[in-house]
């Protein structure tokens, strides 16, 4: 008997190590011949701890499951919600980059291997650079960390840059609230991290790779340096990479906890051991990057989504999604929700669908009324916008942004004024004091919301101004983009901004 449980962060921090150990103890206790397996998540988080039995007759799953459920669940007294696969929450899904997570045991070479992993490194170690490049180009990927730039060209950029050393970095520094699709990959699925980041590094001419991981996350940080030691000792990484006479080797770099280090030439700057703030561009990293070298500098997503394109070739890949927008993207699904999780499927499903269809509506039974797209930097959408595609330029078009790819839902109880001034708060918080318009303007931005709040209507346009002003003059995203959650608010809740001047009265 097999017995899959989730050693995945959010399984665990609802009692997957509790249940996996009751598991063994109750095994014991019977004289039962079990291996038990940790795997990774299949990404719904309202019912794990999540345990899967396979008796030979495939796996069967239980959710959520306690440690004083055990005894019935060996006895086969437990109800069961079939296979997963079959749970119409993952059944609808298109999976691609997130294939084997959940299936595979995370450090098991060999499993990954069985599921269809390295069949991309092996398709691309036959190709010369330019032709990588090409797949990857005629793929349509574009980066999956929010800037949603055209990995091909980052990619070429890179290969045709002259230097005596180049270099893979991903950024693994998983910020943005309701989002968790990095940690889910790296905790669930490594090798193909590992694989998307050597293939990039044996397109580019890079022998070497970084991923720069958030302090928060020990538990990606463990699976991560583990899957590296086992690929390097395996002959997937090293001078000779699979047999093919090409290297590239990586390491884990933990990074100490400031937001702003999500902005590439931030993250850069910390990897070289300087302090994390943003860069002046150009150069551009792809010419000047860490070390002052030709830099790949993509997120989590976007390397592990590389094999699945060489595996299945850049057609089938490019065959999903909306407009410009190619491929499936990885939604996560967070705030007052029935059914929050990770949810891959292909770019233009509408919002309203995946909030009110897929996410169940909320768990407090009350009407939607806002939902963040895109982290804290994201505007805020209004339930009229709703049929606005998951797409990048069809966000765009709606003042909006898609970012990470989280959403965060919330019912009619939440202050919208309040919720701006959040935003600001944030940025002021975070900011890494390089730029006046960022670090100025966002405790700026704070008072004037508290100035709104005590009913002082003439502060509004001041607020508009601010955001202007942040928008044009900061040098990243950070104090650029924070004006889209608040002027969203503002824009498509005024009556909230109204309230508040009538309360003061």
């Amino acid at each position: 008997m097999k017995i899959y449980v989730p050693l995945d962060s959010a399984a665990k921090a609802l009692g997957a190590d509790e249940v996996a150990e009751a598991i063994k103890v109750e095994a014991d206790k019977r004289g039962l011949d079990i291996t038990l397996i940790r795997n990774g998540t299949h990404g719904m988080v309202w019912l794990e701890p999540l345990v899967e039995i396979d008796n030979g007759a495939g796996r069967q799953a239980f959710g959520p499951v306690s440690v004083e459920d055990v005894p019935a669940l060996l006895d086969g007294k437990m109800a069961g919600l079939g296979k997963v696969a079959d749970i119409p929450f993952f059944a609808r899904q298109t999976r691609l980059t997130f294939a084997r997570c959940g299936i595979i045991d995370p450090l098991d070479l060999a499993d990954y291997e069985a599921h269809g992993g390295l069949a991309g490194l092996r398709s691309a170690l036959a190709m010369s650079g330019p032709e990588i490049i090409k797949e990857v180009t005629d793929s349509g990927l574009r980066g999956r960390g929010g800037a949603g730039f055209p990995t091909g060209i980052k990619w070429n950029t890179v290969m045709e840059a002259e230097a005596d050393q180049k270099y893979i970095v991903c950024n693994a520094d998983e910020g943005d609230s309701g989002t968790f699709a990095d940690r889910m990959i790296m905790e669930g699925d490594p090798f193909t991290l590992i694989e998307g980041m050597a293939i990039a590094g044996i397109g580019v001419g890079a022998t070497k790779g970084y991923v720069y991981l958030r302090s928060e996350y020990p538990d990606a940080i463990r699976v991560m340096r583990s899957a590296v030691k086992v690929a390097q000792q395996k002959g997937l990484l090293g001078a000779d990479v699979l047999g093919s006479g090409k290297a590239f080797d990586m390491e884990i770099r933990v990074g100490a906890g400031a937001y702003v280090c999500g902005e590439e030439t931030s993250l850069l700057n910390s990897m070289e051991g300087k302090r994390g703030e943003v860069r002046f561009k150009p150069p551009l990293p792809a010419l000047e990057g860490f070390m002052g070298r030709p830099t790949v500098v993509n997120n989590v997503i976007s390397l592990a989504t590389v094999p699945v394109i060489f595996e299945k070739g850049a057609a089938h890949y490019a065959d999903f999604g909306l407009g410009r927008s190619r491929g499936t993207m990885p939604i996560q699904i967070a705030g007052n929700v029935k059914h929050g999780g990770l949810f891959e499927t292909a770019f233009g499903m509408p919002l309203g669908e995946l909030v009110n269809d897929v996410a169940g509506g909320t768990a407090s039974g009350n009407p939607v009324r806002a939902v963040q797209v895109g982290g804290p930097l994201g505007a805020y959408m209004p339930v009229s916008k709703f049929d606005t595609p998951f797409a990048y330029e069809e966000f765009d078009g709606q003042g909006g942004l898609i970012g990470h790819a989280g959403i965060v839902v919330f019912d009619d109880s939440v202050d919208m004024l309040q919720m701006a001034r959040f935003a600001m708060e944030f940025c002021s918080v975070e900011s890494c004091g390089k730029c006046t318009p960022c670090r100025i303007g966002s405790v700026r931005g704070v008072e004037t919301i508290d100035r709104i709040a005590r009913g002082d209507a003439a502060a509004i346009p001041l607020l508009t101004d601010l955001c202007d002003t942040m928008t044009d003059g900061s040098l990243c995203a950070l104090g650029g983009l924070t004006p889209y959650p608040v002027m969203s608010a503002l824009t498509h809740f005024p009556e909230d901004f109204a309230t508040a001047k009538e309360a003061a009265e």
